[in-house]
């Protein structure tokens, strides 16, 4: 909670729940990446938070894109970005979807599987291609394992493919999965990525990229390593297993860029007991799973929660959201302590949600309108 925010909200005092995010933040986290991983092209991730005003700002940056759909796309190129500064970066894409952005200028794009290949090499002929290997995804809090992703052995098999098919065998990528903490993982998918190098040589393909994903972790609930220490896990493996012949390096960060710029201020709706022994209160807040915190399914991502009671004993508390789905618990498990003074009526403040939270935020479910959000 840094001082631009809080002067914002207690002059403004906006209605809750609201999402304020800062946009100097995101600047110093980008040039922070850039300063301690210089050989590595970022291409941010649109979906952590695809608001103009973020993504103007790092177009103007430099930064490159990682974009997951038509209209992620479009937001881009609508802001300024040119076409070779993009990567279609879902390997579950449609035809048309293909076409369109090749039509646009569009020329690098990832594929897992024979299916998503032949329709790359239908819609974008000659285009650059790189494919994604599966990952286990120890050690991260928000893993992306098995949904995305081919075994070596078929991801191989695919890259020679594609030089048939008159596709660009270009590179390969992975993602040791999101808010990663465990920084041996980055050896662990650099040294599979270097023997599909090897194996791909052999079969007369030079690869040339390597798509590193993302990883690199926001500040919530527990302690994490600076990006510096990330920075130099990632070069620490690039070095170990390519030597000095290092292929060219993309890094598509989303969560460690825009995360800890956002706070989202949250009204108190209700606090109670479910029996008279019981201990845990039940605090409700006015903002839930299906209002932007998705990403607390099985307590996966833990905020930091700031309230304005600095001092006093504190208890237990199961923290939900307002809505009438019994799936709309934010934390119970967890062991979350609040103040004892807590009041319905107190606004608190829940930290580092600048990435995935606008995005998850639901149409209207129960009637709740979608998260408002302020870029200042």
């Amino acid at each position: 909670m840094n001082e631009k925010i809080s002067r914002f909200l207690a002059e403004r005092q906006p209605e809750t729940p609201c999402l304020v995010v800062d946009l100097d933040v995101i600047a110093e986290n980008y040039r922070a990446l850039r300063h301690y991983l210089p050989l590595a092209e970022v291409f941010y991730a649109v979906k952590a938070n695809p608001a103009a005003e973020v993504v103007s700002l790092l177009v103007g940056l430099g930064s490159n894109f990682d974009a997951a759909s038509v209209p992620e796309i479009d937001l881009v190129l609508g802001l300024g970005a040119s076409p070779d500064r993009i990567s279609f970066g879902n390997t579950i894409k449609k035809q048309r979807d293909i076409a369109w952005a090749f039509e646009r200028g569009v020329r690098l794009f990832a594929f897992d599987s024979e299916a998503e290949l032949h329709k790359l090499a239908e819609a974008a002929p000659g285009a650059k291609v790189f494919c994604r290997i599966l990952m286990t995804c120890d050690g991260a809090d928000w893993p992306l394992s098995r949904k995305f992703g081919c075994d070596l052995e078929m991801a191989k098999d695919l890259l020679i493919q594609a030089r048939t098919l008159g596709l660009d065998p270009h590179g390969v990528s992975f993602h040791v999965g999101s808010q990663q903490t465990d920084l041996s993982q980055w050896d662990i998918a650099v040294g599979k990525t270097a023997m599909l190098f090897t194996a791909l040589n052999e079969a007369g393909i030079e690869l040339k990229m390597v798509n590193i994903g993302g990883g690199f972790p926001a500040r919530y609930r527990s302690e994490v390593s600076p990006v510096n220490a990330y920075a130099d896990a990632v070069m620490h493996a690039m070095t170990s297993h390519f030597g000095n012949r290092l292929p060219a390096m993309i890094i598509e960060p989303g969560r460690s860029l825009v995360g800890d710029s956002g706070v989202l201020q949250t009204e108190i709706v209700l606090i109670s007991v479910k029996s008279y022994e019981d201990n845990v209160r039940w605090v409700y807040l006015d903002v839930g799973k299906f209002g932007g915190l998705a990403e607390t399914m099985d307590e996966a991502i833990k905020y930091r929660i700031r309230t304005q009671y600095a001092e006093g004993a504190c208890g237990p508390v199961v923290i939900a959201g307002p809505t009438c789905d019994s799936a709309d618990i934010l934390y119970e498990k967890a062991g979350y302590e609040m103040p004892l003074d807590l009041k319905v009526g107190d606004r608190i403040e829940i930290l580092s949600t600048g990435a995935y939270t606008t995005t998850y935020s639901s149409v209207g479910f129960n009637g709740f309108k979608p998260l408002t959000a302020y870029y200042i």
